[in-house]
């Protein structure tokens, strides 16, 4: 893997409020291998015999795989806010500084953009490098983007979840959600349920990190809002990632500071049976 030497951004442009918080991005390549950021040392491995591979790269905020690199060759967005760049290629890792990005069923990347005070642009970028804006969003901000099999996008702010479709219309899932009982998680306090990481089915589920709150959510295709995981403060979950039926959970110890080296991750399996089980831990030096 190449090595490519960068810094974390202390503040989020496009894909939350203006303060720091643990990385959200967890993916499953065609092999079974679990990749997933982590803010402390930048980028780790699951690989289909368990172990724990550390991958030189930038401590950066998103990912998103491009398993055949089809974009390769495509020269990466500076329009974004930040900072997008590529690491290895079977399958090329795709990092961002500043904004959540998704590679679609169709091979292209997508990103959001500002528009305007308060407005995003959600832009498309195939191999070709013609890009195109998808969709125009009233959104101060998105913290998550997902591709769904069906070829639409999922993006979700701090309390709602809502979808794009290939036409580029915008629809809601779920809005306005608020959830109680909810753990304290440190440096979240006030924050509402935080969604965050974004995984949908085929069938149009989609699992959801509610980091403010310390859960994983499952929200059915007619919005109804179910918890499918509840973990115990100071650890939160930050981004799910699906293998089959396999649920994948990027889970970050939470502290009130800004050391980003406490900020541990850990991976979690569930699997559909209800099964629960860590998978990795990230040890500190």
């Amino acid at each position: 893997m190449r090595r490519i030497v960068a810094t974390l951004a202390a503040t989020i442009v496009l894909g939350g409020p203006g303060f720091a918080h643990p990385n959200s991005g967890i993916a499953v390549d065609p092999r079974g291998e679990v990749y997933f950021v982590d803010t402390g040392s930048g980028l780790w491995k699951i690989d289909t015999k368990g172990a724990l591979v550390q991958i030189p790269a930038p401590r950066f905020h998103w990912m998103a795989l491009d398993p055949d690199n089809r974009l390769g060759s495509t020269r990466l967005p500076t329009d974004s806010g930040g900072e997008i760049t590529r690491v290895g290629t079977q399958p090329a890792v795709l990092l961002s500084s500043d904004a959540p990005l998704a590679v679609g069923s169709d091979g292209a990347l997508y990103y959001p953009t500002r528009a305007s005070a308060g407005a995003l642009d959600v832009v498309r970028l195939p191999a070709s490098g013609r890009r195109a804006v998808l969709a125009s969003i009233r959104a101060p901000y998105l913290s998550e983007l997902a591709a769904a099999p069906d070829g639409s996008l999922y993006f979700s702010e701090s309390a709602a979840v809502r979808r794009i479709d290939a036409q580029g219309r915008v629809t809601t899932l779920a809005a306005n959600v608020a959830l109680t009982g909810c753990a304290s998680i440190p440096g979240t306090d006030g924050e509402g349920p935080m969604l965050r990481g974004l995984a949908v089915t085929t069938d149009g589920t989609v699992y959801a990190a509610a980091t403010g709150c310390g859960r994983v959510l499952k929200i059915a295709p007619g919005g109804k809002i179910t918890t499918v995981l509840q973990l115990e403060a100071p650890w939160s979950p930050t981004s799910v990632a699906l293998s089959g039926k396999d649920l994948y959970v990027l889970e970050y110890l939470h502290t009130p500071g800004d050391d980003r080296r406490q900020w541990v991750p850990r991976v979690r399996k569930i699997t559909p049976d209800g099964k629960s089980a860590l998978v990795a831990t990230v040890k500190r030096d």
